[in-house]
């Protein structure tokens, strides 16, 4: 099992980060989370490992 990596580990998070804020641009607050939810299953399918994602759910939401 990997652990979850917590440290910066993005290339060009700056321009990531502009770019997900660009995706919600114009989006009302339903459609802002719609995208949200469905970037997350895309992401957590990518990612594939049980293992991870329950520690990445413990880590957004500050449990140990």
């Amino acid at each position: 099992m990997t652990d979850l990596i917590l440290t910066p580990n993005i290339n060009g998070a700056d321009d990531f980060y502009a770019e997900l804020l660009a995706a919600h641009e114009g989006l009302e607050k339903p459609e802002s989370d719609a995208l949200n939810a469905r970037l997350i299953l895309v992401l957590a399918n990518h990612i594939g490992d049980r293992a991870i994602l329950t520690q990445a759910i413990n880590a957004a939401t500050l449990k140990e």
